[in-house]
């Protein structure tokens, strides 16, 4: 019996199933995350962009397609949608895509956030890891790529590649972390709620624009179809890969569109556009560019509106920040300097060099744009700011309030009381003219006396032994006249 006992003892509890490695360790479960947080935006980046281009080479004609040869082109296509300058054949590639910037900033701040949640992290401190994984595994990978590319027909700069990736992954999980676990301490105990609201108004006025922009794109474009379809080939391979490429570089057009509405406009090579002057040029034969002007239009200025009514709406949505006017106006002046930041970055990300042909440079007078812009956001939107908010009560303004103790609160003064006071104040003084002016009278009196002589003498008392002779001798004998007799 006691050997059927120990055969059939279950060493396991009760509920645990048998083969359970058990709960995984808290340091290894840390380690998995954070190198599925660096990882999966290189691994996803990479494929995104290597769909697009088996895509072009699918579609295009007279091309054989290989899949060596796209998986080995992704590369420079990784480098390019993280915005570092490229080489083909010696001549410089500056001017490259923004949508697949923006796309791959979203991934990686988002995969940043996620990886924060899964950690339980609460505070930005805690997720500092996260943001040295993802930003070092992008800055690693750019290298490596571009050590692979070298003495291919497509290079660029190591250091280039190594510090361009790491800084924009940093910068967009930054983003994802602050979303998940608030502001870093040290910037959110120094940044005032004042502060914090002109930075959203700045993004607001920062977006606003850009809707702007891109809803001149729009009507230029449509406005000039028949020149837009005149530019596509009757094939369909080319035709989908010029669509494809117009838009990719959207956004960039949407900045330049965006320059050209706040009034400095843009150039390709030797083609300037602006709302005040125009200089003619040739430009490339894509569907992006059918909607260029041929010839400067007179009512271009007033396009001129548009940035105006961007900043009274920033203005309007800071009229209830604080109940001092200048404190509102410091509000839309940091509102400014982030639209002008904005201006910056958009402006010099939407640029660049295009080879060393006829269209090159295409640049947006960065700065220039953006002291244009911060004075767009600023000026209009401060008269709003300051005229549509609240404004504190004038004081009283009799002096002599002052003196008296019930208003030595002026916000606690209201109209009726102020009048009787001014009115007790205004009979006290009368009573004291009324008391004096008596003896000023009497004073008068008694001099004007003195000067004509008629005060009367003044009546002296008789001595006390005059008084009692005198007395006598009337009363002894007196000799009557001579009329008694």
């Amino acid at each position: 019996m006691r050997i059927m006992e120990l055969l059939t003892d279950d060493p396991h509890p009760p509920g645990e199933t048998v083969g359970d490695p058990g709960p995984e360790p808290a340091a290894a479960s840390r380690v998995r995350v954070l190198l599925a947080s660096a990882f999966s935006p290189l691994v996803t980046g990479y494929a995104a962009v290597a769909t697009v281009l088996a895509l072009v080479a699918l579609t295009a004609g007279r091309t054989a397609f290989s899949g060596t040869g796209v998986l080995l082109a992704a590369g420079p296509g990784w480098l390019a949608a993280h915005q570092v300058r490229l080489g083909i054949g010696g001549h410089p590639l500056g001017v490259l895509p923004l949508l697949p910037t923006l796309g791959v900033l979203a991934l990686a701040a988002r995969t940043a956030s996620g990886a924060a949640r899964r950690l339980g992290c609460r505070s930005f401190g805690d997720a500092v890891p996260v943001l040295i994984a993802i930003s070092g595994a992008h800055a690693v990978f750019g290298l490596v790529i571009a050590l692979c590319a070298q003495g291919s027909p497509v290079t660029a700069n190591p250091l280039v590649a190594f510090a361009v990736p790491g800084l924009l992954a940093a910068a967009a999980a930054g983003a994802g972390i602050t979303r998940s676990c608030g502001l870093p301490d040290v910037v959110a105990d120094r940044l005032d709620p004042l502060a914090l609201r002109g930075l959203r108004a700045g993004a607001l006025g920062l977006a606003v624009l850009a809707a702007c922009g891109a809803a001149v794109f729009t009507v230029a474009t449509g406005l000039s179809w028949p020149a837009v379809a005149g530019t596509y080939e009757p094939g369909l391979g080319t035709s989908a890969g010029l669509f494809l490429l117009s838009l990719l570089y959207l956004p960039n057009a949407v900045t330049a569109a965006m320059s050209f509405v706040t009034g400095p406009g843009f150039s390709i090579g030797p083609l300037t556009v602006g709302v005040f002057g125009y200089r003619g040029g040739a430009v490339p034969a894509v569907p992006l560019l059918g909607g260029l002007p041929e010839h400067h239009a007179a009512w271009w200025p007033a396009l001129l509106v548009l940035p105006a009514a961007t900043g009274a709406l920033v203005g309007w949505s800071l009229r209830r920040v604080a109940a001092d006017p200048a404190q509102r106006i410091r509000a839309v002046a940091v509102a400014g300097a982030v639209v002008a930041l904005g201006c910056v970055l958009l402006g010099t990300l939407a640029g660049g060099r295009l080879g060393d042909g006829p269209f090159d440079p295409v640049s947006v007078p960065v700065g220039v744009a953006s002291v244009v812009a911060f004075c767009w956001i600023v000026i209009p939107g401060s008269f709003v700011a300051f005229f549509a908010g609240e404004h504190e009560p004038p004081a009283p303004p009799p002096e002599a309030l002052e003196d008296n103790e019930a208003f030595q609160d002026a916000e606690a003064v209201d109209a009726e009381e102020a009048s009787e006071a001014v009115e007790e104040l205004e009979a006290s003084e009368a009573s004291e003219e009324d008391e004096a002016e008596p003896d000023e009278d009497a004073e008068f009196e008694a001099e004007a006396d003195a000067e004509l002589g008629l005060e009367e003498p003044a009546e002296e008392a008789p001595e006390p032994d005059e008084a009692v002779t005198g007395g006598t001798e009337t009363c002894g004998d007196v000799e009557p006249g001579e009329g008694d007799r």
